[in-house]
């Protein structure tokens, strides 16, 4: 499932090539054909992202509403001023790359055929944009939108006053097992098994504590350190958590191989102490850890 620093690049994305521009909407799958003749016609105003949640504003005040999910993916295409990348979601690789880059030869001259079960296409004057395989694609008001993001925890990549503080309050609250804590949307919105893997390793941190006995400085800790490698992943479009003092190569960014601490490094020796990466399974999800030194 792509985490919350694609769908953050991927509201980006959608501002820089839609927004402010009238969209023809279709569904040519036809299982969104209803939300479509809702908002085709109307001006996207703005894009906005929480967590994993997307959210995209029209003119007359109704949204369009994704969540990726695990098999979701946006795909894009448009003339030379429409440029990004060509997709971002599902299915990802090891380091969470997206894909190529939307900018045309000039030679563009519409949307192709829709290939596949495309859910909706957006059409501007200037490019296109098709989403197969998301999870939620709903038209919804203003007031639906809001009782989505009441549901959420707060958003690491916003990281508004007082979000630090309402993480640590909905972590220490609660007995569970801070592996679990960290994909809890309602705790924290947007990280996924990589980011909660990395950030406890980086903070040395055993992912079965409860919540309940982390400290609040410690939480502090855990909630800084996701700010920082998820604004990294936004600027860079993949997640990488190592230092360059550990890439191997000459390359300027780190070879796939070398992006993680122990994310799908289990069996091999831990890049701090030595110790050989372990795999377990928590809330029907593996989780990478070193036992030596998150203990």
């Amino acid at each position: 499932m792509p985490e919350g620093h694609s769908v953050h690049r991927l509201a980006r994305q959608f501002q820089d090539v839609f927004g402010g521009r009238r969209l023809d909407v279709t569904s040519p799958q036809g299982r969104f054909a209803a939300g479509a003749a809702q908002l085709t016609g109307h001006t996207m105003v703005d894009a906005m992202a929480h967590g994993k949640q997307f959210f995209l504003r029209f003119d007359h005040g109704l949204i369009l509403h994704v969540h990726l999910g695990l098999y979701g993916a946006w795909s894009f295409g448009g003339d030379e001023s429409f440029t990004g990348a060509s997709s971002i979601g599902a299915p990802r690789r090891i380091g969470e790359r997206e894909t190529g880059s939307a900018e045309s030869d000039g030679a563009y001259a519409g949307p192709p055929a829709p290939v596949g079960a495309v859910r909706v296409r957006l059409v501007s004057d200037h490019g296109w944009a098709d989403l197969r395989g998301a999870t939620t694609c709903a038209a919804i008001t203003a007031a639906e939108a809001d009782a989505v993001l009441a549901r959420l925890g707060p958003d690491p990549l916003h990281n508004r006053p007082g979000d630090r503080d309402e993480f640590i309050r909905r972590l220490r609250r609660r007995k569970t097992a801070v592996a679990l804590l960290l994909m809890d949307q309602s705790v924290l919105a947007g990280v996924g098994n990589i980011y909660r893997a990395e950030v406890l390793f980086r903070q040395a941190v055993d992912p079965w504590t409860p919540g309940s006995s982390i400290d609040a400085e410690t939480a502090g800790r855990l909630w800084d350190d996701t700010v920082e490698t998820m604004a990294d992943g936004v600027r860079d479009g993949r997640i990488v958590t190592t230092p360059p003092s550990l890439w191997t190569g000459e390359g300027a960014t780190a070879p796939d191989a070398d992006a993680h601490f122990v994310y799908k490094r289990h069996g091999l020796p831990c890049r701090a102490c030595g110790t050989l990466v372990g795999i377990t399974e928590i809330g029907a999800r593996k989780l990478y850890w070193c036992p030596g030194c998150q203990v």
